[in-house]
């Protein structure tokens, strides 16, 4: 994928935080279990074609998954097949050919024949920038987009005020939907962002940076305990399946 976290995030050191449902679990005495949990796993794109070649791939000139991209949702959808993870009930993705093409991929190896799709749960939208590289971008907007939530990317864009508001109830939404179900959501690095802060209870805006790896696992559950209904966070970033694959596809020059 190729966005503005990408922008923000050129020459940061990634970071992958592994936690478990019992890190985070209070009391176990205190859950309901005759009420089965509501499990989100949220599942960032395969690499793509835009990130390859350093370019705001929104829905004008996303073009889909790089080769790499294409065997990191393979080898995604044979470990779901496998069976060591919770077994799938639904799929949704992103309307952007990237989440498209990597849903369809994991949904053909575990046995779903449907894959539902919410424009909403597409990457921040960035208006009239949309295929520009980042150096067109810096050069003709040079603006810093992580300090003002309310200025959009470019004329026609999402600011990250809006980008969160519609993210946050797209996932929501898709949550409600299937309550007691195991859903899996193949979406962007920017909608993880947003629905590990709402589920969470976290700040909105800055605080910590996520940097969300190509076909990774991010998993919470929505639990009753004696007070309320909890999301707990499982496992954020898991990619044990891309073990033996290239980090990344060279970078075209900008």
């Amino acid at each position: 994928m190729c966005t503005t976290a990408d922008l923000a995030r050129s020459g940061h050191v990634r970071h992958t935080l592994a936690m478990t449902e019992s890190d985070t679990a209070e009391d176990d005495d205190t859950t309901d279990e005759s009420t089965p949990p509501t499990r989100l796993i949220l599942v960032r794109h395969g690499e793509s074609e835009v990130t390859v070649r350093r370019v705001l791939g929104g829905e004008r000139s996303c073009t889909g998954l790089s080769e790499l991209g294409r065997r990191q949702a393979t080898a995604l959808g044979e470990r779901l097949a496998a069976g060591d993870d919770p077994p799938i009930d639904v799929v949704w993705s992103s309307t952007l050919e990237r989440a498209v093409e990597t849903a369809d991929i994991v949904a053909a190896h575990i046995g779903i024949d449907e894959v539902h799709r919410d424009r909403d749960l597409v990457e921040r939208r960035p208006g009239e920038a949309d295929g520009l590289t980042f150096t067109e971008f810096r050069e003709r907007y040079g603006l810093d987009f992580l300090t003002d939530p309310y200025e959009p990317l470019s004329p026609g864009g999402e600011s990250a005020a809006e980008f969160h508001l519609r993210a946050g109830g797209a996932v929501a939404r898709v949550a409600s939907t299937h309550p007691g179900k195991t859903v899996l959501v193949v979406c962007h690095g920017g909608v993880i962002d947003v629905a590990f802060r709402d589920l969470l209870d976290l700040p909105r805006h800055g605080g910590f940076d996520l940097w969300t790896l190509n076909t990774s696992l991010t998993e919470l559950t929505l639990r009753s305990d004696l007070e309320a209904w909890r999301w707990r966070l499982v496992r954020y970033n898991d990619a044990a399946h891309l073990a033996g694959l290239p980090d990344q596809t060279p970078h075209a020059q900008e």
